[in-house]
């Protein structure tokens, strides 16, 4: 795989602590394009939302989540591409290393760019996003139909801090039910909890903390578990 994409989240790594996945995995890509948002219980609980494009994962860090209420306005606010394989991390980032918490998959699935022009032609996905607005629909196991990013702050030519807002469309899939609570929800991969996957890799490694919150600091590189697709 070309690092080019990929050379800020590298950066930010040491693989030798992390179990996260470095990229280059040739069967990471499908012809349908996937996407995964995960919980992350880091320095601040978040949702990451990631859509496959490029032959990245175009990422974005979304404090309350996606929700299936139209009448919700998300912020989400663009962080560095990941690989693709980063669709089936689910684990525990080391305390001290970047992002170190708590990864569950709280979704996953395909999605299909809906984008047009005046014309009605299509807009491939990834020009939609440099243009600063993208539509899409999404088959997930937990999200569903129509959402939306746009961004209102920032991008090519300006030096403040990109923004963008993630809102559902409102159709047979929408609903009210907002978005769950991130420490009881569950995975998508395992149906465990941010506790339950943190306990599991703490028994696998034989760590007596790993999710880097309190407690006394464990050494060593914490476990990840590759789920299915």
């Amino acid at each position: 795989m070309n690092e080019g994409p990929l050379r800020t989240y590298l950066s930010k790594r040491h693989f030798d602590r992390t179990s996260e996945p470095q990229g280059g995995d040739a069967s990471a890509s499908s012809g349908k394009p996937r996407f995964v948002v995960q919980i992350h219980d880091a320095s601040t609980m978040h949702f990451d939302f990631r859509l496959e494009a490029d032959g990245v994962l175009k990422s974005w860090s979304v404090p309350k989540g996606p929700s299936t209420d139209p009448k919700d306005k998300r912020l989400a606010m663009p962080t560095e591409d990941h690989p693709l394989d980063y669709r089936d991390f689910e684990g525990v980032i080391p305390r001290g290393e970047y992002g170190g918490g708590t990864v569950i998959v709280w979704d996953q699935g395909h999605y299909r760019p809906t984008a047009h022009d005046k014309k009605g032609r299509p807009v491939p996905f990834a020009e939609a996003l440099e243009k600063g607005h993208a539509t899409f629909w999404m088959e997930g196991k937990k999200l569903r139909g129509g959402y939306a990013l746009t961004r209102f702050r920032g991008g090519p030519g300006s030096d403040e801090r990109e923004s963008w807002l993630l809102v559902k469309a409102d159709d047979e899939h929408a609903g009210d039910r907002g978005t769950p609570d991130p420490r009881r929800a569950r995975s998508a991969l395992s149906g465990h909890t941010l506790k339950q996957v943190a306990e599991d890799v703490a028994a696998e490694t034989g760590t007596e903390e790993a999710a880097g919150k309190g407690g006394k600091k464990s050494a060593g590189k914490q476990g990840g578990r590759k789920g299915r697709t």
